[in-house]
């Protein structure tokens, strides 16, 4: 009898850790222990003496929501529409260990408002340094229940301080961010540029040139998830499709016009055009013949084309009356009013600060060199945020938007250039239709040719899917220009004007873990179970008398 009542007790006891150790783990979210997952780091890069981005890399950290009111050497788990300026430099003045923003696949599932707030807030982080590793991983649901769970967490706050103690020391399950690389960040400076150029011949042995550009990389929050669908994947569309149907004009000696036409693809849009820059220094400085030393009649520099309902003529200088770019710029206005009168158009007059190391439209490169140019956009502002962001993706683009602005490019192009609004021709006159029509289908598969890698510059001459990328751009010139050229920039080591830095992806692993006061905790509850049965034993027999008495005591 006494040794049932000893085992009674002791079952009892360890009835009641169980129910505790039960409770402490029926909390958490149902994931694996450890997940390793890739993440993708904030840009770093050195752009004329200005540093920008995140210096950072190596994570050991407990993950924490935004809203906890403690992020010191904590990693901040964020959202997409979570990611604001106010909660990104509140977690840098904690001092927080990194920020993880999780990204989602769908990205147009996002409301529009959250977009255009996380797309102002990444464009500000860019502007300067920070010591704080930032970095961006897809969403999926470990990363989900992950951000769950500290989510709940941090809601406990609003509780009583002894609920918000017992969750946050007991209960509460902990997520260690680990990004084990401990290697240095080192600076990369042997990045090539690449700029394709080619042309079409005139009728004429003097005939002057008309210019065609649009550069081709892409910017955003990290560079491995820079996709620049509308910029600038749409200019190189719009760009693609002038080459082929052109190609088709000039094919012929009865419709080819008085002019040299010429197309070039930059790199380092994003870096203060650094490919037009040195592709205009190896034409005029240094090659004894270039289309670019004759007759210029305007270079018009394609940029984000694939949205909205107002186009944008962005000059260095107002053009005078009698000049070509004028008489273009009158033509453009003339085929949106008659053919697409709920376009709006603007000319925006922006001049040149010398004093400035950047310039902000590719056209400003050209008039630097004194050659009339402007940039045709769907954005008034140069700081736009729309024109480098990670959301930047295809759900984002109108592909018959896109149609439209580019028809709309090449019917001012073949009106000017076969000066029809001279002859008399009717407004609404279509020289692009049936055969010589834009293709849809080809619009839609050079869009999701061009975002189906990242652009980044720092990836284009590194991977062997964007070096395909560049191959196949430069084939489709070879395929219906003349004269087509490719100019690979090499930096000068010791003074870059742009330097870039590796580890720009990396594996992280997320642990699942108890907080160490759960130690404390389980041990006491195992103090507690032993201390139980040792009094059980060592005082059985008055227990024993106890039980016996209450039980015959019970009555019947």
């Amino acid at each position: 009898m006494s040794g049932r009542v000893g085992r009674t007790v002791a079952a009892a006891a360890a009835a009641v850790l169980l129910l505790c150790l039960q409770s402490l783990h029926g909390s958490a979210l149902p994931a694996v222990s450890s997940y390793e997952f890739t993440a993708y780091r904030m840009q770093q890069f050195n752009l004329v003496q200005q540093k920008h981005g995140c210096r950072g890399a190596i994570v050991v950290a407990e993950a924490r929501s935004a809203d906890e009111p403690v992020l010191t050497r904590r990693c901040v788990v964020m959202k997409v529409a979570d990611f604001t300026t106010e909660k990104y430099l509140q977690a840098q003045k904690q001092n927080a260990a990194a920020v993880l923003i999780l990204l989602p696949k769908n990205i147009s599932s996002l409301p529009q408002e959250s977009i255009q707030s996380f797309m102002v807030s990444e464009r500000e982080a860019l502007q300067k340094e920070t010591l704080m590793p930032v970095y961006v991983a897809p969403e999926d649901d470990q990363l989900l229940c992950m951000y769950e769970e500290v989510k709940q967490a941090a809601a406990t706050r609003t509780s009583s301080i002894f609920v918000r103690v017992l969750r946050s020391m007991v209960t509460a399950t902990a997520f260690q961010i680990l990004v084990s690389n401990n290697a240095a960040i080192k600076a990369v400076t042997d990045n090539t540029v690449v700029t394709l150029e080619g042309s079409l011949a005139g009728a004429a042995e003097d005939s002057p040139t008309i210019v065609v550009t649009a550069h081709y990389d892409s910017f955003g929050l990290a560079p491995w998830l820079s996709y620049g669908a509308d910029s600038n994947g749409s200019g190189v569309t719009v760009l693609l499709e002038l080459v082929r149907l052109f190609q088709k004009l000039y094919s012929s000696p009865r419709t080819r016009p008085q002019y040299n036409l010429m197309f070039s693809l930059t790199g380092g849009g994003k870096y203060n055009f650094l490919g037009t820059k040195r592709w205009l220094e190896e034409n005029l400085d240094h090659a004894e013949t270039s289309l670019l030393h004759d007759n210029v009649a305007f270079v018009l520099c394609l940029d984000s084309l694939a949205n909205g309902d107002e186009l944008f003529m962005h000059v260095s200088r107002p053009p005078k009356p009698d000049t070509a770019m004028h008489s273009f710029i009158q033509t453009l206005e003339e085929v949106m009013s008659s053919r697409f009168p709920w376009v709006r158009s603007s000319l925006v007059h922006k001049k040149i600060n010398l004093g400035e190391s950047t310039v902000a439209w590719e056209h400003e490169r050209y008039s630097l060199r004194r050659v009339p140019s402007f940039t045709l956009s769907r954005m008034g502002d140069p700081k736009s945020e729309l024109r480098g962001s990670i959301l930047d993706t295809m759900s984002q683009v109108d592909l018959r938007k896109l149609k439209r602005n580019g028809v709309i490019v090449a019917e001012a192009l073949a009106r000017f250039m076969y000066g029809l609004s001279e002859k008399g021709s009717p407004k609404d006159i279509q020289v692009f239709k049936g055969q010589m029509d834009f293709h849809d289908g080809r619009m839609s598969s050079l869009m999701s040719f061009l975002t189906s890698v990242p652009r980044a510059a720092q990836l284009l001459d590194k991977e062997p899917d964007h070096i395909l990328l560049l191959n196949s751009l430069e084939h489709e010139f070879r395929r219906y220009l003349q004269h087509v050229h490719r100019h690979t920039f090499q930096q000068d080591k010791r003074d870059p004007e742009i330097t870039f830095f590796d580890q720009m992806n990396q594996a992280v692993v997320m642990y699942r873990v108890k907080p160490a006061a759960f130690d404390l905790f389980l041990g006491g509850c195992i103090a507690a179970y032993l201390g139980i049965v040792y009094y059980a034993i060592q005082n059985f027999g008055f227990l024993y008398t106890k039980l016996k008495a209450a039980v015959k005591s019970k009555p019947h």
